[in-house]
Formats: structure tokens, sequence, C-alpha cells
């Protein structure tokens, strides 16, 4: 036998096996920290898993088939006017308002349809980074003060980071355009209705997702009150223009309608079950064809396939690691308070750091920090953490690392925490 060929699998089982020879099973902390690792696991798939991948996966599969080359190339290519590259990713991610694992699918469908990797790492950032209830909540909760800053730096982040990512593989980027064929095809569809068509799918998404303003009153309050019939609307968009413009039988769509109809009268209290009937009707209908829907099924399931495995993974591990809002996991939430305070760099470091690792739901990290802040964090920290936290996760980072490789993900996390961690210096200095 060759050893020198053969001893990494032997490390790897070696280090395993020594992992699961000496696991700590029957400690408090270390049977606490895989509950929590459990919990958080079921919560994400109870709470984002339906309504936000689902959904996401679907958006990324219509990028894939229904939006030409050439058109990501001209927006958002390597090539493309900076302003209008940038303005477009930026603008585009804001719109959404998702999490920092809802995104991911979207930004895949876009950087392999050719999107240049500033554009792109724009989008991935200012998709959880740049939203626009969240930063109006920070400001309502956490203070004004720190609810611009948030937005400022949200905003100049995305441009800068996507800027920096743009001049470092300048040459490969080139290269890559250089090397790619488009096809020479018509369009069978209009802009307007391609934009129609992807605005009913934006639609569900975001307003299935959408989460209760911290006042009860207000523009916020209302969308919340009425998000699942806005949703339905969105969804009922859709239902008409398939048939219409995509080619998919009355029939077949009416198959999908009357059922998640049904669902959504009878059991008013439980629009989980007429959403997640809308999408697997509309899976079933669409799978077996051999047109460009067949298509768009198959690119939404390649992208689900690869991410949602890796999700899983990242979300047990911050779970172990660091626990669900509120708890505990192997790392005791006293040292993360501890390691905070003040406007130190190592504080304003640490806060970037752990924030690109914790897994934040929308809007969940104000509650987070209000709580961290009573307890003696540093506002510069806090600004930091606001900064790095909703755009980046283990899970997330996990995913990144699979679409544009090792190198990149590393250097964009890096620019993440490093200039996060340089605002809330500059912040704490100044405000603190």
């Amino acid at each position: 036998m060759n050893w020198k060929s053969e001893w990494k699998p032997l490390a790897a089982i070696v280090v395993v096996f020594m992992a699961i020879f000496y696991l700590p099973v029957g400690e408090p902390r270390f049977d606490n920290a895989v509950q929590e690792a459990l919990h958080l696991a079921r919560w994400y798939a109870q709470e984002h898993v339906l309504l936000c991948l689902i959904p996401a996966f679907f958006i990324a599969g219509a990028i894939g088939v229904f939006v030409s080359q050439s058109s990501i190339l001209r927006y958002l290519g390597p090539q493309a006017n900076k302003a209008c590259a940038y303005g477009v990713a930026s603008c585009s991610g804001s719109i959404l308002a998702v999490c920092s694992c809802t995104i991911l699918p979207l930004f895949a469908g876009i950087y392999r349809m050719g999107a240049g990797i500033g554009p792109a790492t724009a989008f991935l950032y200012s998709g959880p980074a740049i939203n626009i209830l969240a930063i109006v909540l920070t400001a309502q909760v956490l203070g004004p003060e720190l609810g611009i800053a948030r937005a400022v730096g949200a905003i100049f982040f995305a441009v800068v980071i996507g800027l920096i990512m743009h001049m470092l593989y300048r040459r490969e980027e080139a290269d890559k355009t250089a090397n790619m064929v488009l096809p020479d095809e018509e369009p069978k569809r209009g802009l307007g209705q391609n934009g129609l068509y992807f605005l009913s799918m934006i639609g569900i998404l975001v307003f299935a997702n959408w989460g209760a303003p911290s006042e009860g009153a207000g523009i916020w309050q209302t969308i919340y009150a009425n998000k699942w019939l806005l949703t339905a609307i969105s969804g009922l968009g859709l239902a008409v223009i398939l048939p219409a413009w995509f080619g998919l039988p009355w029939s077949r769509m009416f198959m999908v309608v009357l059922p998640t109809a049904a669902l959504a009268l009878a059991f008013p209290g439980l629009p989980i079950l007429a959403f997640t009937a809308g999408f697997v009707g509309l899976s079933m209908v669409i799978s077996t064809r051999e047109d460009e829907l067949g298509q768009w099924f198959s690119t939404s399931w390649i992208f689900a396939k690869q991410i949602l495995p890796l999700l899983f993974i990242g979300v047990l591990a911050a779970g172990l690691l660091l626990g669900r809002p509120g708890e505990e996991g192997l790392i005791p939430s006293a040292w993360v308070s501890a390691a905070v305070g003040g406007n130190s760099l190592g504080a304003n470091f640490f806060a970037s750091f752990a924030g690109a690792f914790m897994y934040f739901a929308t809007l969940t990290e104000v509650p987070i920090l209000e709580g961290l802040l009573g307890s003696g964090m540093g506002k510069g920290p806090a600004l930091a953490l606001l900064l790095a936290g909703p755009a980046l996760s283990l899970p997330n980072i996990l995913v990144i690392r699979s679409v544009i490789g090792t190198q990149k993900t590393l250097v964009f996390v890096s620019l993440v925490i490093v200039m996060a961690t340089i605002s809330g210096m500059i912040y704490g200095h100044f405000w603190g």
C-alpha cells in the first residue's frame, strides 16, 4: 500500500474517531449545546426553508432559464458601467430584504449567468445588510444615530467591497468574459412580461416573510397585517402569467390553484399549508415538462441540492457553538458580552468576527443588540456587529465557498470583517 497517497484518509479517520471517543456526552454544557443546535435547525426548517428558501430557489432557477446571459453581462458583467452595475446590485439586493441565507440562491444564479465578481458580491452583501425595515427598526429601538450609521455604512460597504473584489480579480474576470460564448437568440417574451413574472415571485418572497414592526401602527404594520393577502395576490399573478405567457395549460394551473385556495379558506389560521401546497403543486405540474418550464424546475432543483445540505450543516454548527438568540451553546454568552465592552480595536474586531459567523434571521439582530448594549456593549462594536452580522453567517459562508471558491470567500469575509471593525472604531470614537 502506498501510504503517501493514503495518509489523508487515515488522518481523517483518526481525527473523527478521537473526537467521538472523547465526546463529552453527559456534560451539561455539551448536552445543552447539542439541544440548542437541534432547536436552531428545527426553527430554521420551520421558519426559513418553506417561506424563504423555496421561493428563492425558484427565482434563482428562473434567472438561469429566463434571463438572457447578455442582459446579465450588460448590467452586471465585469465590463458593465460601474455606476449602473453597482447601483443595480445594491438596489435589487436591498429591495428583497432577506436574510444572509435566502440571498444565496439568487447570488449563485446571477454569478453563474455571468455577473462580475464585484457586482455579484455587492448584491450578496446588500440583500441582508441594506434592509430598509431593519434599518428603521434599528433607529427606533437603538437610536437614530446608530440607524443612520448602519444605513450609510451598509450602502458604502456594498459598493466598496464589490469594487475591491473586482480589482483583485479583474484579470480572471476578463478571461472569463473573453471565453464566454453568448447564444444568439431572440427573446420569447418582452421585458415587461419577464419583469412582471419576476415581480410576482419577489412579491411572494417578500410579503410571506414580512416581519412584525415594533410599533402597532403605520404602513409597516398595515403591510404586516395584510401580508398573506399580499402574498396570495402575488401568487395569483404568477398563476395568470404562467399560462398566459409561458405556455402552461390553464387546466394544469387550475390543478394548482384550486387545492391551494381550498386550503387557504379551510385553514385561515395556517397559511403555511396553502403556501406549501402552492409550491408543491407548481413543482408537480412543471417538473415533468420538456420545455423551458421543465428547465426552470430542474435549475431550481440543482440550486436546492447544492445549497440546502450546506445550510443545515452550518446552522447545526452555529447552534452548537453559539446557541439560539437568548440561549447558550458551547461558547458562554458571558464571554461574548465581556469581549465587546468599550471601544477598543479588540472589541470591535471581536464583534465583527463573531457577527460574521453567527446566524441572524431578518430583524432579530436588533433585540439581540439591545440586550448586549444593556450588558455593557460599546456603541462602536454594536455598529460593527450590525454591519457584519446580518450579511454573513457560518451557513452563508459555506455556501459562498461552493459558488466562488475558497480564496474569494476568504477575501470577501475578510473585507466585511475589516471594514466593519474600522467603521465601529470610527463611530465609537465620535459617538461612543
